[in-house]
């Protein structure tokens, strides 16, 4: 899936769609996505001007947009938005700073109508970089 794709499936737009392309997705229950993270990403312009380092809370949401494209497919809805419920177990293991290309894979845990639990990865280079649960909710 390219970025043309993906933001069919996605609600999100620049600056915050932070999916590339979607290497693997079976539309069920697992995906595996491309973040490629470049000088130029806003976020580094502040967080630090002298030592850019990508904050946990944008590899949790890049986690979270592969998450939100799994569940557009599972329930064959483009563009549907899931909303954060909660982030469990999540765990920071390395920096990611521009030049790293973030290989993202969501796996389904749980999922009912309304509410789905994932577990999410981010690598880099074949070194976990991120981890999480989380859970998401959306409207009918």
């Amino acid at each position: 899936m390219d970025i043309t794709e993906i933001m069919k499936m996605l609600p999100h737009r620049y600056p915050l769609l932070l999916v590339d392309r979607v290497l693997e997705c079976d539309g069920q229950e697992r995906i595996v996505a491309v973040k490629n993270l470049t000088a130029t990403e806003p976020v580094f312009q502040g967080h630090f001007p002298d030592n850019p380092v990508m904050p946990g809370v944008y590899q949790l949401e890049a986690m979270a947009q592969a998450a939100g494209i799994l569940l557009n497919q599972r329930t064959k809805r483009a563009g549907g938005i899931a909303y954060f419920l909660a982030v469990d177990k999540a765990r920071f293991r390395r920096v990611l700073v521009p030049g790293d290309q973030l290989l993202i894979t969501v796996e389904m845990l749980r999922c009912r109508t309304t509410m789905c639990r994932v577990k999410g990865t981010i690598k880099v280079e074949d070194e976990l970089a991120c981890e999480a649960e989380m859970m998401f909710g959306r409207k009918e």
